[in-house]
């Protein structure tokens, strides 16, 4: 029990982090580009990694071959996630993209049945089924102003595949979860990402470096925070985390982010928080609790059971 509470502590601290997202992106997008909002943080969180990850490379006695998994996981998962998500809200609506992303959960679950043999059990799903009432709530003009119609298809297919990248990403790291530290994992998936997004930030943002000496205090904040709790402490927690719990347990706690990032835009934007909403984040960290002591109880007691026939 005491494992699964530190667990989730830790799951909750990083949706926490990651709900300062898209106010932190607000705070930027005056003086920077989209690619180099993503970019720079991720050189800088690997620059930042690099002499640690070289040590542990060397002690552990690794090879090339052992990490190119991330190679995969990065071209095939983190950077559609990143740069069709990007592209698709350009080409869509920024509420078609927020009702979009409901369904990560679900992707994340369908991969992680396919890859890892997990299942969702009616805990699970009582979970799921609170957080989704929770998130509509929450969503209720992005409701409002959906619209699906034929001149958004292609940014809505984007838009989705990000969602199948994210989804496929963090099951398959969770598959290679016990072979690399939260180090290695942070730092090779980055390591893939800066060299693939670089071609864009050049070709799309060629004047990004230029603009740097005439940041604002409020650009400097956006990107430190980036760089230092988005791309560096919080990943780290997050491969931390997937090591003790299921890939669609972790997928279901990112409701949270939405519990959270509401009143912070509301505190550091300005932004309006209606009741609806707080009645929707309070139905989403309910379905984070149900997750949280039923579920790793379930599965103590499902344990506990399997023991008892091995050994009768």
């Amino acid at each position: 029990m005491k494992k699964a509470v530190f667990s989730w502590t830790i799951l909750f601290l990083c949706n926490l982090i990651w709900s300062f997202h898209f106010t932190c992106i607000k705070l930027t997008q005056d003086q920077v580009g989209p690619y180099f909002t993503v970019w720079l943080p991720m050189l800088l969180a690997t620059v930042f990694l690099a002499p640690f990850v070289w040590r542990d490379f060397k002690k552990g006695g690794k090879k090339l071959k052992d990490v190119l998994i991330f190679v995969q996981l990065a071209a095939v998962g983190a950077f559609p996630s990143q740069v069709l998500m990007t592209w698709g809200t350009q080409y869509s609506l920024a509420s078609n993209a927020a009702i979009l992303i409901l369904a990560l959960p679900v992707v994340t679950a369908v991969f992680a049945f396919f890859i890892l043999k997990e299942k969702m059990n009616r805990i699970r799903w009582i979970s799921f089924g609170i957080a989704i009432v929770g998130v509509l709530l929450c969503s209720t003009d992005d409701i409002r102003n959906m619209d699906m119609s034929s001149q958004y298809a292609l940014g809505n297919i984007l838009i989705f595949l990000a969602i199948l990248g994210n989804g496929y990403y963090n099951v398959g790291c969770k598959k290679v979860a016990e072979q690399y530290t939260e180090m290695e994992m942070v730092f090779y998936t980055y390591l893939v990402m800066v060299i693939l997004l670089a071609p864009l930030v050049w070709y799309y943002e060629p004047g990004m470096f230029a603009v740097i000496p005439h940041y604002t205090a409020q650009t400097w904040t956006g990107m430190i925070a980036l760089t230092l709790f988005h791309n560096f402490l919080s990943m780290l927690m997050f491969f931390k985390v997937l090591k003790y719990l299921d890939a669609t347990q972790v997928a279901l706690s990112n409701y949270l982010i939405t519990f959270m990032g509401l009143p912070i835009a509301a505190f550091v934007l300005g932004e309006t928080l209606k009741t609806q909403a707080i009645i929707g984040g309070i139905l989403v960290l309910a379905s984070t609790l149900i997750l949280t002591i039923v579920d790793s109880k379930a599965a103590r007691q499902k344990a506990a059971e399997e023991l008892v026939n091995v050994n009768p």
